[in-house]
Formats: structure tokens, C-alpha cells, sequence
């Protein structure tokens, strides 16, 4: 018995293994493609200033995606089990460090994101049906506090429809999540490839062309004030905004590595997890960087820079389609987000079932139904998600209604890239401690891609805590958040063990 084998758990036979390597893909390329890319570049692009520094942003966030994929793909062909990034920090670290990253995952990680690409959903069928509007209220709003409301709106209704609809089709089986992730996936990356085909066939602007090509790197526009007056138009005010622009491109590119945790219904794991997180990410990638170039033929940079919320995609269609390119961003951002949360939904449940098959999650998460799908693990996340769609948030100043997940996101981003670092710095620990593991893949480029990788996430965890420290240390206390429960649910299981001895 080989030494990966003494020290796991068999769960082989629990899941029916019915995930092709298409399957796979499809998981990586669904989960990762949301509304992310065709909002985000307007707020990069007065974070950075210049064309020439948005694409070397985007193509940091590539190099950096690709090479964690790389790594990954060597804990997934080590463990393909059940849990993904959960299994390999608790393997290479301890049970308590994987904990911190489950609870997080449930707690804001994975539910909030599927709360907030709900409502992303809910907001563009807004476009198609006004009637879903986020100020179209049917309960409340209910003031708890000066700055936080709850409410129940058409658009807050329609996103926790949405999550209600694809958990029920999640817990009848895998088959019926396989049927919907590569349908819509195929539909979305479809409309991406359309989107950037438009763009350099019929919304080619030889001013805009001029213009962003013709001088790459010269700051200009309105630039993000990164603190204190720091802007991108001085050599350290770059270097702080290619950091703090990361956390939008590189959380538009998140979510790759749940595949990992669908690890127990993949065929051949240990060849098709590695192949589908390398052939996911770099098609996704390759993608993002074809649309900035799409946005960049097609608008003067001073518009993408001041883009109506951030909707450079729509505003490139509409002078496109003057008529009707509205209707048609918002028709592909639906199916976009639609597809995107089925992904997210499928994989998210399997990490906690992975929790509570060691006794860290709630029991009920670790049991499978009679179509071999964690069902109370489904529902869980998605009773969770629904719940953090209906807290507000309230500026003053402005009477404006914002969403709690939203700053939950914004402060989950360093403790999120801080469990990658220590998942990919796992891989080293690793390869010293279990050095005769079976390692049917090797990470491609060891040291130098994982170690790329550290040095860059680091340091952009690093640039945050100084430059965006009001949302970086409650990222940190909601991870901390973990111990106490981690104490709790461990010596409950600790008192069960022993009561069967």
C-alpha cells in the first residue's frame, strides 16, 4: 500500500465516476466565465491608466492562473478524491488549516459568489424585463442599522430563484448539472467568441485604434486615487495599481480550481483533472485577453475608463448595434451567469461533504442521495446563498441601496489568494514529506511555475494589506472566525469517537 493510500480516506465507490474530460473542462471554463469580464476592465482602466498596462495586468492574471492551474494539477492527480483545495490543505498542513478554508468557502467564498452572480443575473433580466428591478420591492426595506437594510426586490427574487432552480437540478443528479453546465457553457463561451468577433470585424474605430495603440503606456484619464493621492502615474503608483487591478482580473478568472472538488465523479482522474485545469484556464484566458483587445479597437480609452457601471461590453455592442446591442449584451451576461452559478452550485457541495466525512461540517453534508449527489450539502449552500442576497447595504450620504455580499467579496479577496498561496506552497511540503507519493502528473516547470506563483500572489497580498487595508484585515477575521467552530466541531467528533470505541 502506497503511502497516499495509508494516510487517505477510501471514498472511492461513493461517487459515480461520470465526468469525461469534456465534462471537466467544461466545469473550469463554466465556473470561471461569469459577468466579471465584461464589467471589470472599466474600473482597471482608471486604476492603471493606459491600454498598455490593462493588457500586461490581464496577461499577469493569465500567467498567474495558468501556472496555479499547473500546480493544482499535481495535488488533483495525487488526491482525486472528493474535496479539492479543502483535501490537499488538510493534507499537506492539517485538518485545522483545511477547515479554515471549508468554513470560509462556505461562509462568504463560494456562497457569496453565488449570491452576487444571482443578482448579476437578476439585474441584466432586468434589461430584458424591467420589471425585475432591485428598487421594485415586494418585502421591506427593513432598516437594521443606519448602513444596513434587508429587502426582498424582483431582482433579489428572481436571483434566489435562480439558485433555488439549480440546486433542485443539482440534487437530482449529476447527470442533469452535467446537461446545464455544458449547455450553457458552450452558449456563453459562444457569445464571448461572438462578442470579440463583432468587436474586430464591425466595431473597428481607426480613432480608437490610433489613439490606444498609438501610445500604449502614457497615463491619461481619470486614474483611481490608490491612497493618499497615489496614482498609476508614477513609477510606484503602477506597481501598487498592476497589484490592487488584480483583484478584479484575477477574481474574474476565480473558481478554476472547483473542478478539484468534483474530484470522486471524474473518469480517469489523474489524467483528466490536470488536462482539464490546463485546457480550461488557458482557453478562459486566451478569451479575456482577445475581449480587452475587442474593447480596445472598438473604444477610445477614456470611455472604457468611465463606462456606465463598468459595462464596457455593453457600451461596445451598443455603438455597434446602436438599436439593439443593449439587449443583446444582457442576453449573453444572463446566460452567462446562469451557466457560471450551475458550476459553482455543482462543485461547491462536494468540498463540504469532503468536511463532513471528517467530522467538520454538518453530518447530513457527507451522506449521499439516491442519485449519488451530496443533497443536504446542496441545500445548505443554497439556503446560505439565497439568505446573503437579502441584507443591504445603505449609503447615506447618496440613499443609495448597495449588497452586503458585495463587501463581503471585496473582503474575502486577500484570504482567498492567501489559501491559494498555501495550497500551491502545499506542493513543495508535499514533495519533502510524502517524497514516494504516487504522482501520476508532475507540476509542469517545478520550482520555478509554483514558485512564480507565490512570489506573485504574495506580493499582491502584500500591496493590499497596506493600500487596502479596510477591506483586507475583515477578510482575515472572517477567516479567524473558523478557530472557534474548528474547536467545537473537533472535540464533538473527538467525544463520538470515543463513545464507539
Amino acid at each position: 500500500m502506497n503511502e497516499q493510500k495509508k494516510n487517505e480516506p477510501n471514498l472511492e465507490g461513493e461517487f459515480d465516476r461520470n465526468m469525461g474530460l469534456f465534462d471537466a473542462t467544461m466545469v473550469v471554463v463554466g465556473s470561471m466565465i461569469g459577468s466579471g469580464i465584461f464589467i471589470v476592465p472599466a474600473k482597471m482602466a482608471s486604476e492603471l491608466g493606459s491600454p498598455g498596462w490593462l493588457l500586461i495586468a490581464w496577461t499577469i492574471t493569465g500567467l498567474l492562473t495558468v501556472s496555479a492551474a499547473l500546480s493544482y494539477g499535481e495535488l488533483a492527480a495525487m488526491m482525486p478524491r472528493a474535496g479539492g483545495q479543502y483535501l490537499y490543505l488538510r493534507e499537506a498542513f492539517s485538518p485545522m488549516v483545511g477547515f479554515l478554508y471549508g468554513w470560509t468557502l462556505f461562509l462568504v467564498i463560494q456562497t457569496g459568489f453565488i449570491a452576487a452572480v444571482a443578482v448579476a443575473f437578476a439585474r441584466y433580466v432586468g434589461v430584458l424585463w424591467p420589471t425585475v428591478a432591485e428598487n421594485n420591492y415586494l418585502l421591506g426595506p427593513w432598516h437594521v442599522s443606519s448602513g444596513y437594510a434587508v429587502s426582498l426586490s424582483t431582482a433579489q427574487f428572481a436571483g434566489i430563484l435562480m439558485i433555488a432552480l439549480l440546486t433542485a437540478t443539482n440534487i437530482c443528479g449529476l447527470r442533469y448539472g452535467k446537461i446545464v453546465q455544458n449547455l450553457f457553457t458552450v452558449a456563453k463561451t459562444g457569445a464571448l467568441l461572438g462578442l470579440i468577433v463583432v468587436g474586430f470585424a464591425l466595431g473597428w474605430n481607426a480613432e480608437a485604434v490610433r489613439s490606444n495603440f498609438g501610445d500604449l503606456w502614457t497615463a491619461r484619464g481619470t486614474l483611481s486615487d490608490l491612497d493618499g493621492g497615489l496614482t498609476a502615474a508614477t513609477a510606484f503608483g503602477l506597481f501598487v495599481a498592476l497589484c490592487v487591478s488584480q483583484t478584479g482580473s484575477l477574481f474574474s478568472s476565480d473558481t478554476w480550481n472547483n473542478v478539484t472538488f468534483t474530484a470522486g465523479e471524474v473518469r480517469q482522474p489523474r489524467r483528466n483533472l490536470p488536462l482539464s485545469l490546463l485546457l480550461g484556464t488557458t482557453s478562459v484566458i486566451a478569451l479575456y485577453l482577445l475581449a480587452n483587445l475587442a474593447y480596445l479597437v472598438t473604444l477610445p480609452f477614456a470611455d472604457i475608463q468611465q463606462a456606465e457601471s463598468g459595462r464596457v461590453a455593453t457600451l461596445a455592442l451598443s455603438r455597434i448595434f446602436p438599436d439593439f446591442g443593449v439587449p443583446m449584451m444582457a442576453a449573453a451576461i444572463v446566460i452567462s451567469t446562469f451557466g457560471c452559478n450551475n458550476g459553482l452550485i455543482l462543485a461547491g457541495a462536494r468540498a463540504y461533504y469532503a468536511m463532513a466525512r471528517d467530522g467538520l461540517f454538518f453530518a447530513s453534508a457527507g451522506r449521499l442521495n439516491a442519485a449519488r449527489v451530496p443533497a443536504w450539502g446542496l441545500l445548505l449552500q443554497g439556503a446560505w446563498a439565497a439568505l446573503l442576497v437579502l441584507p443591504r447595504t445603505y449609503n447615506v450620504k447618496e440613499g443609495k441601496y448597495g449588497n452586503l455580499y458585495d463587501d463581503l467579496l471585496d473582503y474575502i479577496i486577500s484570504a482567498a489568494l492567501l489559501f491559494y498561496v498555501l495550497t500551491i506552497a502545499g506542493v513543495y511540503r508535499l514533495r519533502r514529506t510524502r517524497p514516494h507519493a504516487d504522482r501520476p502528473y508532475r507540476a509542469f516547470g517545478y520550482p520555478l511555475i509554483p514558485g512564480f506563483y507565490l512570489v506573485g500572489a504574495t506580493a499582491i497580498v502584500v500591496v493590499l494589506i497596506f493600500y487596502r487595508p479596510m477591506t483586507t484585515w475583515p477578510g482575515m477575521i472572517i477567516v479567524l472566525t473558523g478557530l472557534p467552530v474548528y474547536w467545537l466541531w473537533s472535540h464533538s467528533q473527538s467525544r463520538v469517537d470515543a463513545v464507539r470505541f
